[in-house]
């Protein structure tokens, strides 16, 4: 790593294309770059946070954008290779009748992943490492690559974090189970939606089920979101504590708002505040974000955060 860095980040760095009208009608598609793991980095970046993100990016045309962008976010790239495969995309289109997104994963450079990517070394100069369960399922080398860096986190006191972020498109629900056995008694937080990971992933509907069912795990620090209740919930040493989503009246779109919360909240934990805070600060990075359109465009910088909390 060229820098001192504090969390890495495993993922895959897509291409965005938008339109402002219906694909069917649109003439313009508007360039970006988007994916669950780098919107987190960004997040954490523009908190001031030193983050350093783990990927492949293929040779086709845009590999240079996507480099170019993440280091204009501050975010080391010093361990991103590149190869000969295509860079995952999507296109997405959002109106006020409809949201239209079309993804193209397949054989992408990303997939290429493998645990030659990253050192013992440079994991052990951490203080957290994050990753989800759509990076596990890439490929079978993505996949291992997670569990050993996990792995190799945990044995030397380096945290790790995990969103199982179940997107039924991805991936199955027994795949996406079996992802996270593989990695559980190596996760010390887990962020999981009430309705999209717990529910449909472990048929826990009850939030002091889903806190035992994963504690029990050893797992230490367990965020739930619950747009039922609009809040998160934070399990922490046998203690759970709610707290709202942050101004959702001025909440206009709510693209990767989860993402943005698990950079806000792996932010602040690294940076000494206790987990229930954690999610407070969290809150308002991923409320403010909503007021505005665009995954990434809209994440909030620092300044404009700590004007809120």
């Amino acid at each position: 790593m060229e820098q001192k860095v504090d969390i890495a980040i495993i993922g895959e760095c897509l291409i965005e294309l938008s339109a402002n009208g219906t694909l069917a009608d649109t003439s313009t598609l508007n360039k970006y770059f988007g994916g669950d793991t780098v919107t987190t980095a960004v997040s954490i970046a523009r908190l001031g946070g030193k983050v350093t993100y783990i990927t492949k990016v293929g040779n086709d045309g845009f590999s240079e954008f996507i480099i170019s962008s993440l280091q204009k976010e501050n975010i080391d790239t010093s361990l991103i290779t590149t190869n000969d495969e295509q860079n995952g995309m999507y296109i997405l289109s959002k109106t006020q009748d409809k949201k239209e997104l079309l993804y193209y994963k397949r054989k992408t450079a990303a997939t290429k992943l493998s645990i030659g990517d990253i050192t013992e070394d440079c994991i052990k100069k951490l203080k957290l490492v994050y990753s989800t369960g759509v990076v596990q399922s890439l490929s079978a080398g993505a996949r291992e690559l997670v569990r050993e860096s996990f792995r190799i986190a945990k044995e030397n006191d380096v945290l790790t974090a995990y969103d199982p972020n179940y997107t039924s498109c991805f991936m199955n629900s027994t795949d996406t189970r079996e992802c996270f056995q593989e990695i559980i008694e190596y996760t010390d937080i887990i962020f999981l939606s009430l309705k999209n990971d717990a529910s449909k992933l472990y048929e826990l509907d009850s939030v002091d089920k889903i806190m035992k069912y994963f504690w029990d795990k050893g797992v230490k620090i367990v965020v739930i979101k619950s747009h039922i209740d609009n809040g998160y919930y934070t399990g922490y040493r046998g203690e759970t504590n709610f707290t709202d989503f942050y101004n959702t009246s001025k909440a206009i779109d709510t693209t990767a708002s989860g993402d943005v919360f698990n950079g806000g909240f792996l932010y602040a934990l690294t940076n000494g505040y206790t987990p229930f805070d954690a999610t407070k600060f969290a809150s308002v990075v991923s409320g403010l974000q909503t007021q505005n359109y665009g995954a990434i465009q809209s994440i909030p910088y620092k300044e404009t955060v700590m004007e809120n909390v």
